[in-house]
């Protein structure tokens, strides 16, 4: 039975990955941080199919004793400090967790575990002022927030240890991924639990800040598999994945409030204060190489990622609506 370790396993990503290697048949460990309230909702039905280990990528020695007592042959690195606009209210700390932090993983595993097989999480944040459109590997990094310019370190450090170290680390270069396990704070999720609330009378008004912003969205479920495919090659190497398709924070509101049976005109409001310091207006991914190399494709839609979130939505708060 192979043995896999995640970091960031309470995460979105995370708990998806898990699933997907529970069936694949692994023993599966993760990472987990010590906090006075534990938050386990998205990894809640599997808790007793894991193996959680307590430690922090702010402290080389806990993530020494994991690796020790995993033992893992694969370790995807999903922990983060992840909401892009928190990173400018927190930029230091941004900076261990999402830069310094993989290099202390890294770390880790040159001493405890060199053989293992490494996967990074890095973002599609790191183009930011795009320098061409599709962005793909060699379309040089120009971030736009201190979470970007983490990541940018994070990206360039595993590909540093790979070639000085000869680590199987591979990064994959995930472009904007979305599901009912998305965060609140993140815009797609905002959009379609709004759209639910609203629908149920537990909400009135949605306040958006930049609604041209264009992003390139997959659903989570779907960009797992890529992780673990990267993997599963002889060879490490960075990846691009994404659908290849842009979409507005216009479109994703439409089709949410659609969904819904609302119009939106009715209900959302521009609110200047929650529009970023610099904003990344286009980002748009060419995955052909995950395609051409690990056989993987997006095989869910920007609308039916949308339309299924808002249901989920439904089903959420249709418990505490008054109606």
């Amino acid at each position: 039975m192979p043995c896999a370790l995640i970091t960031g396993i309470t995460g979105q990503d995370g708990s998806y990955l898990a699933e997907l290697l529970l069936d694949k048949g692994y023993d599966v460990h993760g990472l987990v941080r010590r906090s006075s309230t534990e938050k386990f909702d998205r990894i809640e039905h599997l808790r007793d199919r894991l193996t959680l280990h307590q430690a922090d990528l702010l402290d080389h020695r806990s993530l020494v004793d994991a690796l020790r007592l995993s033992k893992p042959d694969e370790i995807y690195n999903l922990a983060a400090m992840s909401f892009v606009a928190v990173s400018w209210i927190q930029p230091t700390l941004t900076a261990e967790f999402t830069g310094v932090g993989v290099t202390r993983v890294l770390e880790a595993i040159r001493e405890v575990c060199p053989g293992a097989r490494i996967y990074q999480a890095s973002s599609s944040e790191m183009f930011g002022k795009v320098r061409e459109t599709p962005q793909n590997e060699a379309t040089p990094f120009y971030p736009r927030s201190p979470y970007g310019v983490a990541k940018v370190y994070g990206h360039f450090i595993t590909v540093n240890y790979r070639e000085s170290y000869d680590l199987h680390a591979s990064s994959g270069i995930l472009f904007n991924h979305e599901s009912p396990r998305r965060g609140l704070e993140f815009v797609t999720r905002k959009i379609t639990w709004h759209a639910a609330a609203i629908k149920l009378g537990l909400a009135d008004k949605l306040k958006l800040g930049n609604l041209d912003a264009k992003r390139d969205w997959g659903y989570a479920k779907d960009y797992v598999e890529a992780m673990w495919l990267m993997l599963q090659q002889d060879q490490p190497d960075d990846y691009v994945v994404a659908t290849g398709v842009s979409h507005s924070v216009r479109e994703c509101v439409e089709v949410a409030f659609d969904q819904a049976g609302l119009d939106l005109d009715d209900h959302v409001e521009i609110d200047d204060a929650l529009k970023r310091p610099a904003e990344v207006d286009l980002l748009v991914g060419d995955a052909s190489k995950a395609q051409r190399q690990l056989g993987w494709a997006a095989r869910t839609s920007f609308e039916q990622l949308i339309r299924l979130m808002v249901d989920a939505d439904l089903e959420l708060l249709s418990a505490r609506s008054p109606r």
